[in-house]
């Protein structure tokens, strides 16, 4: 992810540092630096896009938007550090991804790509059935229901969009929500089905690629890189 000169550097780059630092700490077991540093990706991540929202663009995401979602997902985070929260876990990140689906439409036609629909959804769908078939609890059955195919639809948001405008930080948003598809999948296949070697660091990998990639391609990086996406959009 090319920063150089780009508001916001610093927090990005400490987004970063805390990200590794909270993945190490988790794969080590070492719970209270875990704890700790958790939460401070998401904030760092919130300042960051403070930052760069002062170059807001006409067609991207709005500052605001994204940094709501980044919100949500702190609330997430915390609330999943601790047994028993994973419901009220599981609401702050199904919000998130409401309010990124709003932000990942501005500019574009709401679902503008079928190919990205249909594959996110079967993709969400057969991940379902395994979690089902593999004990997934009763009350848990509606929830996870409801989170999946907000995903799925927050992801082919995503795809769409980069298929619409074509430009690179569209594609970064892209990858960024394909991450988060992959990092939920991930941890569900460890809570539900079965342990997976080295969950932590897959999981908060995976995850913080895709909310620092999202966060990174929400904004052009430069005033060029800005007329580019509204010529495309144009």
């Amino acid at each position: 992810m090319r920063t150089d000169s780009a508001p916001g550097r610093t927090w990005l780059l400490l987004a970063v540092a805390a990200a590794v630092l909270t993945t190490a700490s988790a794969t080590l077991g070492w719970l209270g630096l875990h704890r700790a540093t958790k939460p401070l990706v998401m904030v760092f991540a919130i300042i960051f896009v403070a930052a760069r929202a002062r170059q807001p663009s006409a067609t991207g995401p709005s500052g605001w938007g994204l940094m709501a979602a980044l919100a949500c997902s702190l609330v997430g985070d915390v609330f999943l550090m601790f047994p028993g929260y994973f419901i009220p876990g599981l609401v702050a990140f199904l919000l998130a991804h409401g309010v990124y689906i709003t932000q990942f439409k501005r500019g574009v036609p709401w679902l503008p790509s079928r190919g990205a629909v249909a594959a996110t959804l079967a993709i969400g769908a057969a991940m379902y059935a395994v979690l089902w078939t593999s004990g997934l609890p009763a009350g848990l059955r509606v929830p996870v229901a409801v989170y999946v195919l907000a995903i799925a639809l927050m992801a082919a948001q995503a795809l769409g969009r980069a298929r619409w405008l074509g430009d690179r930080p569209a594609a970064m948003l892209a990858a960024g929500a394909c991450a988060f598809m992959l990092s939920d999948a991930l941890l569900a296949l460890n809570r539900f089905v079965q342990p997976l070697p080295l969950a932590p660091l897959w999981v908060l990998s995976s995850y913080y690629a895709a909310q620092l990639l999202i966060a990174v391609g929400a904004f052009p990086a430069s005033a060029a890189a800005q007329k580019n996406l509204n010529i495309t959009a144009g």
